[in-house]
């Protein structure tokens, strides 16, 4: 019996496959990610983020009702917020990557290297909607770095290593795998954005690492997770290192503000119904919904109705993904975009540029004759829609600041008033010039969240 047994396990032995077999050399049992982590920990640092607030220590703070009326009672305290997070070195001179929650608003910034050498730092650009930071380490050189790169080589199923300081306990590596590709529907900073999923821990603290192949190049900067306890359930998200590139030149070129290239469409990505009436033989691409008169798409030729597909031959399923196809091609450059219509595709050249001042937002003030004083409007045009994802087709004077008196009305930032006692407003200066003209009664047309609401008031 025992003589058949083994003979079985022989058997079984011989028929497994090739791969499926023990180490037989020293070089096999040591395979680690050991040469690879000790070359890429140098260039991601430990970043330690300071910022003064004011408080107010009011004796009815925790009062539902009476914690709004005596919120301003108290005299305002001076309070120390710190933030800890990562940040990976892009350049020997000393240019580093971070979230922008974990440095946009420091007052104070230190970036302390593996080797525990310290820096001082400042931001120079910085973008909350991509949730990144450009830092600069004040009197660096020959500074350890990782290469960028293209997010677009990115594969799932690749290994890759996640670095950083999770929860303050010094620097650490996670291994995992690319798990998932273009996730548009997960939220950071004030927009979607457009991830690389992995399975690497990435924890509280981990943020602003980063997440390199098995080459030691930057693929991704690691951002967030989605976790319903706020720990590491094998599902993190990371920032393109197309992106981190696209935002890197632009602090390199002395820009404070990162700037996109301007769509000036509205969309919507296509289900199966609208697959079905298009003509398509599964649901992809994006119709156009809206479209703004100065938009680059609408000197393309493209109109509402048409469907885009691709962007330089990338399929595009969602608005955030093509604003993200935009904007690693970068300002100034033209993308292929293909657009069916009619049933038929055909590849046309879009040039991409930042929306455009024009007409001036020509900020006002109302002053104490108006019929809501201290309230700062400014004139909507394509740069301020795009700021403050309005409608395409809005037009007026849109609230910046509503005031005490406006906000008491129910009045808030980002309303657009569009008509003041049945006078159609175009800008700032006409809103002002109507709203010091009322007496008696205020009646107001606001476009808010793209519906319009009629407010009346008397004065």
């Amino acid at each position: 019996m025992f003589r058949a047994l083994a003979a079985l396990c022989l058997a079984c032995a011989l028929a497994l496959p090739a791969q499926a077999r023990i180490p037989f050399s020293k070089e096999e049992i040591t395979l680690s990610f050991a040469p690879l982590v000790k070359e890429a920990t140098p260039a991601v640092v430990n970043i330690y983020a300071k910022r003064i607030v004011e408080t107010r220590s009011s004796p009815f703070a925790n009062d539902p009702i009476f914690s709004e009326f005596f919120r301003n009672f108290a005299p305002s305290r001076p309070r120390v917020q710190n933030s800890l997070g990562s940040g990976v070195i892009l350049s020997d001179d000393g240019y580093v990557v971070s979230n922008y929650h974990v440095v946009g608003q420091a007052d104070e910034i230190k970036v302390v290297l593996n080797d525990r050498r310290e820096f001082d730092a400042t931001v120079l650009l910085s973008d909350p909607q991509a949730d990144l930071a450009i830092l600069k380490l004040e009197g660096a050189q020959d500074m350890p770095h990782l290469e960028l790169r293209d997010s677009d080589t990115v594969e799932v199923g690749e290994l890759v290593l996640a670095i950083g300081n999770p929860f303050g306990v010094g620097q650490t590596v996670s291994s995992g795998i690319v798990s998932g590709l273009a996730r548009s529907g997960t939220a950071t900073g004030n927009e979607r954005g457009y991830f690389i999923q992995t399975d690497a821990p990435i924890n509280p603290g981990n943020s602003g690492g980063a997440l390199i192949d098995i080459n030691g190049d930057l693929i991704g900067v690691n951002t967030s997770i989605l976790s319903r306890s706020g720990g590491s359930n094998g599902i993190g998200f990371a920032i393109p290192a197309s992106l981190v590139a696209q935002v890197l030149d632009q602090a390199e070129a002395g820009n404070d503000r990162f700037q996109r290239p301007w769509a000036g469409i509205t969309g919507q990505s296509v289900d199966a119904d609208m697959a079905a009436h298009f003509g398509l033989d599964r649901p992809e691409g994006i119709a156009i919904t809206q479209m703004h008169p100065a938009s680059p798409f609408a000197d393309a030729g493209f109109q509402p109705g048409d469907v885009i597909l691709a962007v330089d031959g990338m399929p595009v399923s969602s608005p955030p993904e093509m604003i993200f196809r935009m904007t690693v091609a970068g300002l100034g450059n033209a993308v292929w975009v293909t657009r069916l219509r009619d049933g038929r595709e055909r590849e046309i050249e879009v040039t991409l540029a930042p929306p455009p001042e024009d007409p001036p937002r020509d900020p006002v003030t109302t002053g104490q004759a108006s019929a809501l004083p201290g309230m700062r409007l400014i004139t909507v045009n394509p740069a301020v829609i795009a700021e403050n994802q309005l409608p395409q087709d809005a037009r007026g004077a849109m609230i910046d600041d509503p005031g005490a008196i406006g906000a008491r009305a129910g009045l808030q930032r980002g309303d657009v008033i569009q008509a003041v006692n049945d006078t159609v407003v175009d800008g700032a200066p006409m809103a002002e010039v109507a709203l010091t003209r009322a007496n008696v009664f205020l009646q107001l047309t606001v476009l808010r969240d793209g519906r319009s609401l009629s407010l009346r008031f008397r004065l």
